[in-house]
């Protein structure tokens, strides 16, 4: 149904649930944050086939430990970082999103080697400031082979190691 009056257009679909889980956002985007979304149960229905999710992979921590401004810069260049300079990962961790389709495993815990130190001077790095998702945006962004994990102090996303393993059986 679509009906336009005064400005306001009014739109009814019928949604699978699980269809819901990022059109808020895509919504208020479009709308420049003046859409308004209601949602009521209608009925349980027949599966109604896939939907479509993201079409960017995710960027991968690869080791253990804290991560350094010298690794996030470069691994800023693959895409947009959830994670800042000093923050602890781990194997496994989302760290990021990457601009192409496909996950990409980064070791964002490198440090700068200190060979030469007296020709090299101090570079300034310029980092991105990290996306900031709540758990709401977490459950959005993850795809069937990932995990968001929350802890009173933090939320984190990761890789489901049982899904590698299943997939590899």
């Amino acid at each position: 149904m679509f009906s336009r009056a005064e400005g306001t257009t009014l739109l009814k679909y019928k949604i699978p649930t699980r269809g819901l889980l990022g059109l808020r956002n895509a919504i208020l985007t479009a709308s420049r944050g003046t859409a308004i979304l209601n949602t009521i149960f209608d009925s349980y229905g027949p599966w109604a086939g896939d939907i479509v999710t993201r079409d960017q992979g995710s960027l991968v921590a690869f080791e253990d430990g804290s991560s350094t401004s010298y690794a996030i810069a470069s691994s800023q260049e693959r895409g947009q970082m959830f994670i800042g300079p000093g923050t602890e990962v781990y194997k496994g961790q989302i760290v990021g999103i990457h601009q192409r389709p496909g996950d990409l495993s980064l070791n964002v815990c490198k440090k700068k080697a200190a060979t030469n130190v007296r020709s090299n001077k101090e570079q300034t790095v310029v980092l991105d400031t990290p996306l900031d998702y709540s758990l709401d945006d977490c459950i959005e962004y993850i795809q069937e082979d990932e995990l968001v994990e929350v802890t009173p102090s933090s939320i984190r996303m990761c890789k489901n190691p049982k899904f590698a393993t299943a997939k590899k059986s």
